[in-house]
């Protein structure tokens, strides 16, 4: 099951929850009680080990136009 994190705006806390994501877009309270929170963009899986691109062919330095 997916962990999705979430800020609360009232307190500035910031809290995690477990939960199907069939459920990914409904609220959350804080474990404060407040309900005024916001989903944060997750950076789970962003940059892994996918192989980069090597060698020039772009922007200026890429190309060997810097001296």
């Amino acid at each position: 099951m997916p962990t999705y994190e979430f800020r609360c705006r009232t307190c500035d806390d910031t809290f995690e929850l477990k939960r199907p994501m069939s459920e990914s877009s409904a609220p959350a309270s804080c474990p404060d009680g407040h309900a005024d929170t916001v989903k944060l963009l997750s950076m789970a899986g962003i940059g892994g080990t996918a192989a980069q691109p090597s060698g020039g062919g772009g922007g200026c330095c890429g190309g060997g136009c810097c001296g």
